[in-house]
């Protein structure tokens, strides 16, 4: 037979909470006809299913089902129904369903969870509307946020995993299971030290559980990799091997059996791996299910399967364990980068490379992407003509095939980036988008400048259909180019950041007609940032497209204000040149408790606190472009965040360690220190006649500044983005969430900046 299956496409349709609803009840209702339709004609429940008798076993309430038989309604009813959104269809209904139910928010979430724990059906878009509907529902039991962060982190996006866990944990601040994913999600963020501490808190609390010692012993597996010291790297990976053992001997669970296997492979300990990894492959094979059952809640055992064989030098049916795993796991990225993370540390143990990793393992790569804007008509000399959009589209669609690459990072203005975005969605990936500024202002600006393409249409689409979009900037203000470079650089940032969570690459793509350019926040500018920072960039050649289709040089085009991007829907006058824009680093900080000074302890304050912090500034090797001060407020701004950074390390650092009760000051006198980067406005100050920066981003410094903890260093994601962008690696940047700002200024991811530390030692 030749017949090919080609459903529906339904990987981008999003499901709410209500739709997970109506999926167990349409489940349950199709159950009730089915048995009321066997009832009429003359069947009857019987152990064993006999047709000629009429006996069959699942005539009995839906509830009393097998679990498979249940999924199998599931499955065919969240088909249905992704299929008919699919088609465009909506699906409307009233609030009476439960009107007879003492309790329509318990089993409104029942209902939930009971489809998100069987369904290998949700994507992204669909888990995080759950979560924001979650929220509305106030659930009276922290499950809800358990399955949904469990779920996300599968996905390979720890940070909204975190977000989602964090909000169950201010209802239940001490549940186990939401603190053991936190860590989790810490540690898969990259955020070690933290998840070590939360870990060895609850392990001091009385929590000696398998998962608290396993998540445990794998922060010490991530420090022994961290670590450069041999003697701390030994001792690191004695500690992981160790919990990891302890974890699996009072549980007797493969995924603690199988690490400690490895972990004892690595540490020479050959003979005792290999018979761990025999003993736990047969605990697999014992609970692994028929190939024709199998389904992707079974993707640990088939990866845990492919690790013993490794262990056990078969290397065969180790390629053969792990294709299974990945097909079943289909993006579920998170857990393929960790299953592939264990693989990488033992094939280049046993034979010094890792290079059949990568074929077994085909994490999808990340990709940031900038290219030309589709041409207007009143545009003399054509670069981008409307002629070329479809094959512009499949170009990027065979390159990102051909790059293996599912994540997307880019903006969304009419031409290359909307289909980029499209391709990018086609492919079933993630589309996570940056838009410059307010999202009305940059479809004026960006998008609808055109009538030909219907690009208003689409550029909603992807930006519904997106994972994420964020707004770089709250207004389009003159020097738009800057914003547009701004931009760029943080979505450099971001999909560096995204690459290193998923330990995957990250390729810079471009649709380029290969014509340099010396203006700001362009194509050719991002070429160029990214080429800076060692990146090999895989470029579409537009101007070999265009010359190929042999276009009639005289028609018309778009009048863009050429690789200035974007740039303004007005026509920006020239600024005077002592009132510039750039991208810098800005550090907001703030003694705590300055109020609470007496009269008699002000001139102390401004001469050994101020004073003090002034000395060290003028030795410091990281010097700032600006400094001022108001009263207790400092405000310092730096050419670049790896200045700024060490800066406000080395501040924090001073100020902890000196002892102010000595020179008359509160003993306890601390900093609340904040960093954030953006475009700024550059000026001389009519009064003071001095330089200074002022714009936006200043005021946002300031807003991180009252959330930061005492004697902390707290930034903002754009900073941590640049950083990430510029290869920073003398300190870290570790997520601790969507953090309401000062004075209503809004909620926002909010970092903490601490020393990249080489080990930490458990408690």
């Amino acid at each position: 037979m030749n017949y090919k299956p080609e459903p529906i496409d339904t990987s981008n349709v999003t499901l709410s909470a209500e739709h997970q609803k109506l999926t167990e009840l349409l489940a349950k209702n199709i159950h009730e006809l089915w048995v009321q339709q066997r009832f009429a004609e003359g069947w009857e429940y019987g152990r064993q299913q006999d047709d000629i008798r009429k006996n069959h076993p699942c005539l009995v309430p839906y509830e009393e089902l097998p679990d498979t038989e249940k999924q199998s309604h599931r499955l065919t009813v969240l088909g249905i129904i992704k299929t008919l959104l699919a088609l465009g269809y909506r699906i409307e209904g009233n609030n009476t369903t439960f009107q007879n139910s003492a309790s329509v928010e318990d089993q409104d979430i029942a209902l939930v969870l009971e489809t998100l724990k069987s369904s290998s059906e949700l994507n992204l878009s669909s888990l995080l509307a759950l979560k924001r509907e979650t929220i509305k529902l106030q659930p009276r039991t922290p499950e809800i946020y358990q399955v949904i962060g469990d779920a996300i982190l599968q996905l390979g996006e720890p940070l909204m995993a975190y977000d989602v866990l964090t909000e169950g944990l201010k209802h239940w601040s001490n549940n186990l299971r939401l603190q053991q994913l936190l860590a989790l999600s810490l540690a898969r963020s990259g955020a070690t030290q933290p998840a070590n501490s939360l870990l060895v808190k609850l392990l001091e609390s009385g929590h000696s559980d398998e998962e608290t010692l396993g998540l445990l012993a794998r922060t010490h597996k991530d420090l022994w990799i961290q670590a450069t010291d041999s003697e701390e790297r030994t001792r690191q990976l004695g500690l992981a091997a160790s919990r990891y053992e302890q974890a699996y001997q009072c549980s007797g669970s493969v995924w603690t059996g199988i690490n400690a296997a490895t972990m004892a492979m690595l540490m020479g300990q050959e003979d005792h791996a290999r018979k761990l990894a025999r003993a736990v492959r047969q605990q697999c094979l014992q609970q692994l299910k028929p190939d024709s059952e199998r389904r992707s809640d079974e993707y640990w055992l088939l990866a845990t399967l492919g690790e013993a064989a490794l262990i056990l030098r078969e290397w065969t049916e180790a390629q053969d364990w792990y294709a299974q795993a990945v097909q079943v796991g289909e993006r579920r990225f998170g857990d393929l980068s960790s299953s592939r993370r264990n693989a990488t540390l033992l094939v280049q143990y046993l034979e010094g490379g890792s290079e059949r990793i990568k074929q077994w393992f085909p994490v999808p790569r990340v990709v940031v992407f900038s290219g030309h804007m589709i041409d207007q008509r009143s545009r003399p000399t054509p670069r981008f003509p409307p002629s070329l959009e479809s094959k512009v589209y499949q170009a990027i669609r065979d390159r990102l095939y051909q790059l293996d690459a599912r994540l997307g990072y880019a903006s969304a203005a009419c031409g290359s980036d909307i289909l980029f975005l499209e391709a990018i969605l086609e492919l079933k990936g993630e589309a996570h988008i940056l838009l410059p500024y307010d999202r009305e202002q940059f479809t004026k600006d960006a998008v609808d400048i055109t009538p030909d393409g219907n690009w208003v249409e689409r550029f909603d689409r992807v930006t519904q259909k997106a994972t994420k979009v964020i707004v770089a900037s709250n207004h389009q203000q003159q020097e738009g180019e800057v914003l547009y470079e701004y931009t760029n650089r943080l979505l450099h940032g971001l999909a560096k950041m995204r690459a290193e969570q998923l330990d995957t690459e990250v390729i810079p793509l471009a649709v380029w007609n290969g014509k340099p350019s010396n203006d700001p926040g362009g194509t050719a500018s991002a070429i160029k940032h990214w080429q800076q920072w060692g990146d090999e960039v895989e470029v579409i050649d537009l101007e070999s497209i265009l010359e190929h289709e042999s276009l009639n040089l005289s028609m018309g085009g778009e009048e863009r204000l050429d690789e200035g991007a974007i740039a303004s829907g007005s026509t920006p006058g020239t600024p005077a040149p002592e009132f510039s824009r750039q991208i810098l680093a800005l550090l907001f900080a703030d003694v705590v408790k300055y109020s609470h000074l007496t009269e008699e302890q002000l001139f102390p304050f401004m001469q050994h606190f101020l004073g003090a912090v002034a000395d060290l500034i003028a030795r410091s090797v990281y010097q700032p472009m600006m400094r001022n001060t108001w009263g207790d407020a400092l405000y310092f701004v730096f050419s670049d965040v790896q200045q700024a950074g060490h800066c406000a390390l080395e501040l924090c650092d001073f100020i902890q360690s000196t002892d102010w009760s000595a020179k008359g000051l509160p003993k306890d006198l601390s900093l609340r220190i904040a960093l954030h980067a953006g475009p700024v406005y550059r000026h001389i100050n009519p009064i003071t006649g001095h330089t200074d920066y002022i714009g936006t981003h200043v005021s946002h410094t300031a807003r991180i500044e009252p959330i930061a903890p005492p004697g902390k260093v707290y930034a903002s994601q754009a900073f941590a983005a640049i950083a990430a962008s510029e290869g920073v690696s003398d300190f870290t940047c570790d997520y601790v969430g969507q953090t309401p700002l000062a004075k209503e200024y809004g909620t926002f991811p909010t970092y903490h900046v601490r020393r990249r530390q080489l080990y930490f030692s458990e408690q």
